[in-house]
C-alpha cells in the first residue's frame, strides 16, 4: 500500500461525558491534559446542547459533533445551531454530520429519505447558502431537489457575525459519500469500521476526486479517523476492551452498506452471516466470529506503550486528527499518550 508524506500534526480529540453535570470539570481536565478537541455523538442524547457547556468551560479546545444526524434536521435548523455554537465558542465549533441509514431516518426520526449522497450534498450547499446570506449579504435563493430556501428577513438574521460560519465535516464509508465530502465539506470523518487497506485503496481516491471537483487540495481538507484500540493496563482490562471491540466490529459488519469494507480483505461473505445473525438477535454470538486477525486489521491491538507508535506508523501520513480516550490506562499515562500522538 502506498505511503504518503507524513502529515505535520495529528490533533487528538476526546469524547464528551454523557453526564451533563460533570461536563464543566470533565472538559477543563481534558484541556489541561492537552487534548485539542472534544466531541459528541448523536446516540441517546442531543449532540449540540452539551457543546454549549464545553465551550463555556474551556478556552482553546475545539468542540465538534461527531456526528449529528443530518437528515433529522433541515438546513435552516442546522445553520442556526452551527452559527450559535460557533459564535459562542469564538470560532471553535465544527459541525460533523452523518447520514445514518434509511430505517433510522424514516422510522426513528420520521423524516424523508432520498438518495443519501445527493441529498447530503444539497443539504450542505443549502446550509452554506444560508450562511452566505447572513455573513456576506448574498441573496437568499437556494432551490434544489430536496431543499428550498428563498425567504430571509433581517429579523431572522443573526447579529453576532464576527466568527462567521463553522467548518463542516462529513462522515462517510462508501466512495460516493466520501467523494461528496471532498467536494463540499471541510473534512472527512472516517468511520471506525474501516481499515488501512480500505482507506488507501477506496477512501483517499474518492476524497481526491471530490477535491478535484471543488478545485481544492488536501491542504484544504481535514481527515479524522479513530481506529479501534484494544489494549489494557492489566489482563482484565485488556479482555474487556477486546470483547467490546469484537462486539462493535460484528455490529458494524452486519450492515449491508459496509460489506465492501470487509470485502477488500476477502471477508465479504461474513457480512451476510453477521446480518442474518443480527436479525435473529444473536449479538453475543456475532462477536465470537471476529478473529484476532480482524481485530488487528480494524484496530490496533498491543501493549499500552506500543499503541501510539502503531497508530502513527499505520495512519500518520493519512490522518489529521484522531480520538484518544485511552480509558485503559491511568491519567498520567493518558496525558503522555496524547502528547506523543501530537508530536
Amino acid at each position: 500500500m502506498l505511503k504518503l508524506a507524513r502529515r505535520l500534526l495529528m490533533k487528538v480529540d476526546a469524547h464528551m461525558t454523557p453526564d451533563w453535570h460533570q461536563i464543566p470539570d470533565h472538559v477543563r481536565n481534558l484541556e489541561a491534559q492537552g487534548y485539542d478537541g472534544v466531541g459528541t455523538a448523536e446516540m441517546n442524547h442531543d449532540p449540540f446542547m452539551p457543546l454549549l457547556l464545553a465551550a463555556e468551560h474551556t478556552e482553546r479546545m475545539e468542540i465538534n459533533t461527531g456526528i449529528a444526524v443530518a437528515f433529522a434536521r433541515s438546513p435552516m435548523i442546522l445553520a442556526n445551531l452551527g452559527h450559535d455554537l460557533n459564535a459562542y465558542s469564538k470560532g471553535r465549533f465544527t459541525m460533523g454530520l452523518g447520514s445514518q441509514i434509511r430505517p433510522h431516518i424514516t422510522k426513528r426520526f420520521s423524516m424523508p429519505w432520498g438518495a443519501p449522497a445527493a441529498q447530503m450534498k444539497e443539504l450542505i450547499l443549502a446550509m452554506r447558502a444560508i450562511w452566505a446570506n447572513w455573513y456576506s449579504g448574498e441573496p437568499m435563493r437556494f432551490e434544489g431537489k430536496y431543499y428550498n430556501h428563498t425567504l430571509m428577513t433581517p429579523a431572522f438574521t443573526p447579529e453576532n457575525k464576527e466568527h462567521g460560519a463553522p467548518k463542516v465535516t462529513l462522515a462517510a464509508v462508501g466512495p460516493v459519500m466520501t467523494e461528496v465530502a471532498g467536494e463540499v465539506a471541510d473534512g472527512l470523518i472516517i468511520h471506525p469500521f474501516s481499515n488501512e487497506k480500505y482507506i488507501r485503496e477506496v477512501t483517499l481516491p474518492a476524497v481526491d476526486r471530490g477535491l478535484e471537483k471543488s478545485g481544492r487540495s488536501r491542504n484544504d481538507f481535514e481527515i479524522s479517523y479513530s481506529p479501534f484500540i484494544i489494549s489494557g493496563k492489566d489482563q482484565e482490562t485488556f479482555d474487556k476492551e477486546k470483547a467490546a471491540a469484537k462486539n462493535r466490529i460484528a455490529f458494524y459488519g452486519s450492515t449491508p452498506a459496509y460489506k465492501n469494507v470487509l470485502g477488500v480483505h476477502g471477508w465479504g461473505e461474513m457480512q451476510i452471516e453477521l446480518n442474518g445473525m443480527s436479525k435473529q438477535g444473536k449479538w453475543q454470538e456475532m462477536g465470537e466470529l471476529i478473529t484476532d486477525e480482524m481485530l488487528n486489521t480494524f484496530g490496533v491491538m498491543d501493549e499500552p506503550g506500543n499503541v501510539v507508535g502503531a497508530i502513527k506508523e499505520r495512519f500518520g501520513d493519512i490522518v489529521d486528527r484522531t480520538s484518544g480516550g485511552f480509558s485503559f490506562v491511568d491519567s498520567d499515562q493518558r496525558q503522555e499518550m496524547v502528547a506523543a500522538l501530537r508530536a
